[in-house]
């Protein structure tokens, strides 16, 4: 095993982490808030919304992400004059912003289903007791209602987030150099694929063990019901009195 070459692969494909974590970070961002957006409308018993909600999730859900991602980038290209025209050429003509739309579309799809399933797991009575101290509507949603789904939901939550980081590595297609960009460009330079993807699939696991790291706890933190209660103290008899001589 040559370590030198493993050490040379790391120093380069370490440099595609900071966009790897920009492309993962923005667009987890944007398709929580998206997904929520999604899940609401699933859940507000508006028949056309929720036929819209569910249209959209069905089809990001049905097609692959690498499909969209071309469409996004190359297939938008063709409709540049009109783009031009309303003004927001500048965004889709950019391979970063087009890689993180297309993630934020995707994932958003993912999460919708995620959060409606955690939204749905809150105890009823919980919102009953919420509307019996005279809350309102949207107090009951910020105080009861969205951290009990939080919590149901961040286990699902945590593999929609590792299989976001897995899949920046697709933003490569369109000439990203993010960890597996700079990978392919390597094993062009070197003609060693195996030394070199061992390396780029090292960073990979190293950056989700961290992730999952980072969920665990936060589970831990957020489930205080589900702790071991601290173990109390023994209680000191006193000593019998033929014990203590009397």
């Amino acid at each position: 095993m040559d370590l030198a070459f493993l050490w040379k692969t790391f120093l380069t494909l370490i440099e595609g982490v900071p966009l790897l974590l920009e492309l993962a970070g923005l667009s987890l961002a944007a398709g929580a808030v998206f997904a929520l957006l999604l899940a609401t409308m699933r859940l507000s018993g508006v028949a056309v919304l929720d036929w819209t909600a569910q249209a959209y999730i069905f089809v990001f859900r049905g097609t692959p992400l690498l499909v969209q991602i071309f469409l996004i980038y190359y297939g938008l290209g063709q409709f540049r004059p009109a783009l031009q025209d309303i003004g927001i050429w500048w965004f889709f003509r950019e391979p970063f912003y087009c890689a993180v739309f297309a993630l934020t579309l995707n994932t958003a799809a993912y999460s919708a289903e995620i959060i409606r399933g955690g939204l749905l797991s809150v105890p009823h009575g919980q919102i009953e007791a919420a509307k019996a101290c005279g809350m309102s509507r949207a107090m009951r949603f910020r105080r009861i209602t969205l951290p009990i789904a939080i919590r149901q939901a961040l286990p699902a939550y945590g593999n929609e987030i590792i299989l976001m980081v897995k899949a920046t590595s697709l933003a490569s297609v369109i000439t990203l150099m993010e960890v597996t960009g700079l990978a392919h460009r390597t094993i062009a330079q070197t003609f060693r694929a195996v030394e070199v993807f061992v390396v780029a699939g090292a960073i990979y696991l190293f950056i989700n063990f961290v992730v999952t790291r980072a969920i665990l706890y936060l589970e831990w933190r957020l489930s205080p019901h589900l702790r071991r209660p601290p173990e109390a103290e023994p209680v000191m008899k006193p000593a019998p009195a033929h014990a203590r001589g009397a």
